[in-house]
């Protein structure tokens, strides 16, 4: 019981109490300069990594007012102090995760703490300076470990519930976001991300080229920024609000990386069989084991004043128990799990100079998902399906199903090797991509294996997007920069090209008239694309989706084989799905379609760009680009506004190209701007630009930064806006 109460008292001491902050933190914007150019990018130039943090963090309260400060509060387990009981969840799913990365802190290099500290600092100085934009009751002592900690893997607490009410067999509830410390980005049908890099082979400079198109939700916060340390790192790229070392892809002179969402599955359910003859024990490797007692205690704001709540959780040594019942402790052990090393990884990926120096950045294993395509200045390309995969000593099972274990050789307790996930290095083509797909298809140019090496690998599957994305690059054709920005922002709809022929069939043996023998006739004219001007894509849209069943305020479309005359199959990975599985009902749809289209928009030939709208700030501008379900490259998702209208907020956000030459040459472009502040003239001065497929030209070398400079000044110096 001694070692129980000393483990509590630990877990206060490290959680809830503050770090003393440096007094010289409160000078460190004399440490540094922030060089804003055009559309207000900026760039960081810094004396040290210490107030390099200090000006990210800065920059991102500036530009999006209090989101980078409460993502800080919440990772440190005070936001219900601050915001009150709702809040309370995810408090403790913060306190739990940091349990178990609290001692491994210290033991990060000095180099990636001072980033985490002087980000801190920068949180501080921007509450200090500018109380008036925060809550009341608001913190300014957030410490490099409440930073850090804004990286912590916290419990699949959707995959737990949904576990435990399998075993007590009751429907599955859908939690809220705002109880749900799992809720992100990422799970929508069009988030993801297309990357690719091109091999000299294959571009007209004899230059290799990387192209990073994430498309999450307009929400997600990318914010383009250059952090420069003289002889310590010069990296410019997309720094997610809320941290230093979210999912970081850009480039330094010598490489670059993007990265993409992969499925993979990282943790296991086990149960443990309890010990009869003493409480809170449980029988493993033949012997009795006492579990662990946790006691975490919460304050949260109260009216005008704050209370506190106090909860108990329970450990073993392979992982946090989820649940006892039935004469069983059940368990779930994940990868990631206490894992703090993300940052560690990304900075020396970040200051890496060669392919072998990035390699062993990424064999920290401290971003433990996420696709990564690679492209550098020596002309290497490289594919990795990234993963800290439980290395399993029996098959895989579904997500909600615990395995027994009865001792060490029943539970995972290794990850498979970082050289045996899937790679693919400079291969023939000349080219690598990813859009989401599973990496077998990466490269098509020699033999395809569907066979996967370890059992839980991501099983083989290639969407529209990448099929439409192997037709759009493994060609022979030669590539300048340009082109690939001309490639990306390609408009066609590859469905169409699969089921048109079909639907035209079905409509015209319905024997149409009047508005739908028109409109059908309006198909076969159509050319397939969702660009602004293209009249047809509408109503394609609108029939596709009445027809498959995404209608409605719960749209579950019907399973591929209701929808198409053939499903995906692995034997022909590169032509399906294709064809219409029900020709009435494809008829059917059509006419219901016809007449929506026409009470919507008045007629039923109106265009995609008269409908689909990039809406910010003063900008109306038409937009193309459609959803997964079409099978666009470009993606874009839209909500429809109170005019009718469908006004962007996901899809593509920030896109970047460059080409690794003696100097890294490159063009960006990010849809919602620096800011979210509307006041702020970076809030929608890319939108237009955005919606016409165009993209800036990238200042990275310091004459090009000083020759396009619109503002400089040092962060924290005086109230600015």
């Amino acid at each position: 019981m001694k070692n129980k109460t000393l483990r509590c008292i630990f877990l206060f001491a490290v959680l809830l109490l503050p770090v003393a902050v440096s007094a010289n933190d409160a000078e460190l914007w004399r440490q540094v300069e922030v060089i804003r150019t055009a559309h207000g990018v900026p760039h960081i130039r810094a004396a040290n990594l210490r107030s390099a943090g200090y000006a990210l963090a800065w920059l991102q309260l500036e530009d999006y007012g209090q989101t980078a400060a409460m993502n800080v509060l919440g990772a440190s387990g005070r936001a219900a102090s601050v915001l009150g009981y709702e809040r309370i969840e995810g408090d403790y799913a913060a306190m739990r995760a940091r349990s178990l990365a609290a001692e491994n802190y210290t033991k990060l290099s000095r180099d990636v703490r001072d980033v985490y500290e002087g980000f801190a600092a920068g949180v501080n100085r921007f509450i200090q300076l500018h109380p008036q934009e925060f809550p009341a009751g608001m913190p300014s002592d957030f410490t490099g470990f409440d930073v850090a900690a804004t990286e912590l893997i916290q419990l699949p607490a959707r995959k737990i519930r949904s576990f435990i009410e399998r075993l007590n067999q009751r429907p599955e509830t859908r939690a809220t976001q705002d109880d749900d410390p799992e809720d992100e980005e990422g799970e929508a049908p069009d988030d993801g991300s297309n990357a690719w890099a091109f091999a000299p082979s294959r571009t007209k400079s004899g230059r290799a080229i990387l192209m990073r198109n994430p498309h999450l939700q307009w929400s997600a916060g990318y914010y383009e920024a250059h952090m420069t340390v003289p002889g310590v790192v010069d990296f410019y790229g997309d720094f997610r609000i809320g941290g230093p070392f979210a999912v970081i892809g850009g480039f330094n002179k010598d490489l670059g990386w993007s990265t993409t969402n992969n499925s993979q599955d990282l943790d296991q359910f086990y149960a443990l069989d309890v010990d009869p003859s003493k409480p809170d024990h449980y029988l493993f490797n033949g012997r009795s084991q006492p579990l662990k007692r946790e006691l975490l205690s919460v304050s949260f704001r109260n009216g005008e004043g704050v209370s506190t709540e106090t909860r108990e959780f329970w450990r073993t040594s392979l992982g946090p128990v989820v649940h006892r019942a039935n004469g069983k402790i059940y368990i779930i052990k994940f990868a990631g799990e206490g894992e703090i090393k993300a940052g560690e990884q990304f900075l020396r990926m970040m200051r890496a100079k060669s392919l072998s120096e990035w390699k062993e950045a990424m064999k920290l294993r401290g971003r433990p998902t996420s696709n990564f395509t690679y492209a550098d200045r020596a002309g290497n390309i490289f594919f990795i399906w990234n993963a800290s995969l439980p290395l399993l000593p029996h098959p895989p099972t579904d997500e909600v199903t615990a395995l027994p274990a009865k001792g060490s050789p029943d539970v995972w307790t290794k990850l498979v090797p970082f050289d045996d996930l899937p790679q693919v290095l400079n291969p023939p083509g000349g080219y690598v991509h990813n859009e989401n797909s599973s990496p077998h298809y990466t490269n098509i140019r020699t033999p395809v294996k569907t066979a996967n090496a370890y059992p839980n690998f991501e099983e083989p599957r290639l969407s529209l997007r990448s099929q439409l994305a192997l037709q759009l690059i493994n060609g022979d054709e030669k590539f300048s920069l340009e082109d690939v920005v001309r490639l990306k922002h390609n408009y066609r709809a590859l469905l169409a090209d699969r089921v048109k022929p079909n639907l035209i069939a079905a409509v015209r043996s319905a024997n149409p008239e009047g508005d739908t023998a028109a409109a059908i006739a309006l198909i076969e004219k159509w050319d397939n694309t969702t660009s602004p001007e293209s009249r047809g894509s509408v109503l394609f849209q609108e029939w596709w989706r009445h027809y498959s069943g995404i209608r409605g305020e719960n749209p579950r479309p019907l399973p591929d084989n209701q929808r198409y005359g053939k499903a995906w199959d692995i034997a022909d990975p590169f032509n399906t799905p294709s064809g219409l599985a029900d020709a009435k009902r494809a008829a059917e749809s059509f006419a219901w379609a016809v007449e929506e289209v026409k009470k919507r928009y008045g007629s039923f030939d109106v265009a995609w760009g008269d409908v689909h709208r990039v809406r910010r700030g003063n900008v109306d501008v038409p937009v193309g680009g459609c959803g997964n379900d079409l099978g666009c490259f470009r993606i874009m998702t839209y909500t429809r506004q109170d005019d009718g209208k469908m006004a962007a907020t996901g899809g593509d956000c920030w896109v970047l190209a460059v080409e690794f030459g003696d100097v890294p040459r490159a063009y960006s472009v990010l849809a919602y701007g620096q800011s979210r502040r509307p006041d702020s003239p970076y809030h929608a001065d890319q939108a237009e630009m955005f919606a016409k497929g165009e993209m800036k030209k990238v200042a990275f070398t310091k004459a090009d930064v000083d020759r396009q400079a619109i503002a400089k000044y040092r962060p924290g110096e005086k109230k600015i806006r």
